[in-house]
């Protein structure tokens, strides 16, 4: 069974998946960051974090697809 602050962190995830997938970075951001809030030890909001962070300060092409293209090891 997964518990309602879970289920809270999913949801945030999954708008916050969704303004990232429109770059929409900013408002990802604040879902990231509350889903963090809830719960600090959640990697996919860390990771997608991160990538937005990125992406506010170098915006990918207006054709973009959605995927993260990893510039260093």
């Amino acid at each position: 069974m997964i518990t309602e602050t879970k289920q809270k962190v999913l949801e945030l995830f999954h708008e916050g998946r969704n303004h990232y997938k429109l770059m929409e970075f900013d408002k990802a951001i604040k879902c990231f960051d509350d889903a963090l809030e809830l719960d600090p030890e959640d990697g996919p909001s860390q990771v997608y974090l991160e990538r937005c962070r990125h992406y506010l300060e170098t915006p990918p092409e207006p054709d973009w697809d959605g995927v993260f293209v990893m510039q260093t090891k």
